[in-house]
């Protein structure tokens, strides 16, 4: 079974590898949304996954670092495309939540990044 738990932030970025011209290169923000996929099976006593706290818990540190921040100012994203943030939250994410599936990140209502580790 897969449990889901969605976060959103605010973050401002530009995307110093494309080329001149291109309209992401100028700095520019978007509404992420991030939803965490934890995949086990359901404990018989508890009746669910985990629980989404744990998940929440472990977030909370890198929404502190994200939200209202220059993403390009972080360590490790310093070419902060969706595929770069995606694998810099789970490697963040995976020691606290060793059964994660997924991570996807979504910048914009129609463009989404799905990494499975």
């Amino acid at each position: 079974m897969r449990i889901e738990k969605t976060f959103r932030f605010e973050a401002a970025h530009w995307l110093p590898n494309v080329p001149e011209g291109h309209k992401c290169r100028r700095m520019h923000g978007h509404s992420f949304r991030v939803t965490v996929v934890v995949d086990g099976k359901v404990d018989p006593e508890a009746g669910w996954v985990m629980d989404y706290g744990i998940i929440s818990a472990a977030f909370a540190p890198l929404d502190a670092q994200l939200d209202h921040y220059l993403l390009n100012e972080i360590e490790g994203l310093e070419n902060p495309t969706s595929e770069m943030l995606s694998i810099w939250i789970w490697d963040r994410l995976i020691e606290a939540l060793p059964s994660l599936f997924e991570v996807v990140v979504e910048e914009t209502c129609t463009c989404r990044c799905v990494y499975r580790g």
